[in-house]
């Protein structure tokens, strides 16, 4: 990817989270996962069809 990623919070992160929170950015073909308190450490990637199969689940809270 010749640009850095943008990295994006969820809009339900806040202070109360106590920094629990991951971060996600759309990289080349792939999807990636970061901890928001660590935003140089290693980051894991998806798939983009992985990715939205997960985030689909979770929103039908079948997981």
């Amino acid at each position: 990817m010749s640009q850095s990623p943008v990295w994006r919070k969820s809009s339900y992160s806040t202070e109360q989270n106590l920094g629990t929170c991951v971060e996600v950015a759309r990289l080349d073909r792939q999807v990636g996962v970061r901890d928001s308190k660590n935003p140089v450490g290693p980051h894991l990637t998806f798939t983009r069809n992985s990715w939205a199969a997960f985030v689909g689940a979770v929103k039908s809270r079948a997981i």
